[in-house]
């Protein structure tokens, strides 16, 4: 029974987990079109992986991942290089499958939310190759 208890309480965690990103990622996203930005997606899924927003101003192309943690701090460190290549390589099928996109460029933000709802965006995070 213990290993059910176990269980039980990841799949707990696992759905706080998810209902907490989706309301970081709403956050996100209203932050975003505050500042001129148009969200094109949401939870993009590709065959490399899915991107939490993907939104363009003045035909510049940002794909942006979402980290929520209880602090500013914890979030700022929580895009791996693990994460930032599959965030690459999830861009380049998105970009591949929408072709258009991105006539000013495009680049890598995220955006960070704290447990009380406060956001920052760090725009330009990484480059390819980082």
């Amino acid at each position: 029974m213990q290993d059910f208890g176990q269980r039980t309480r990841r799949l707990i965690r696992g759905r706080r987990a998810e209902a907490s990103g989706r309301d970081a990622e709403g956050i996100a996203a209203v932050a975003l079109e505050r500042e001129g930005w148009a969200v094109l997606a949401r939870r993009a899924r590709t065959p490399a992986g899915e991107i939490d927003l993907v939104a363009e101003r003045d035909g510049l192309l940002a794909f942006i991942e979402v980290k929520a943690r209880p602090s500013l701090s914890e979030a700022a460190f929580a895009l791996g290089p693990r994460q930032r290549a599959r965030l690459v390589a999830a861009a380049e099928c998105w970009v591949a499958a929408n072709p258009g996109r991105g006539a000013a460029g495009m680049r890598f933000d995220v955006v960070i939310v704290a447990a009380d709802g406060t956001a920052r965006r760090i725009a330009d995070a990484f480059r390819l190759g980082d």
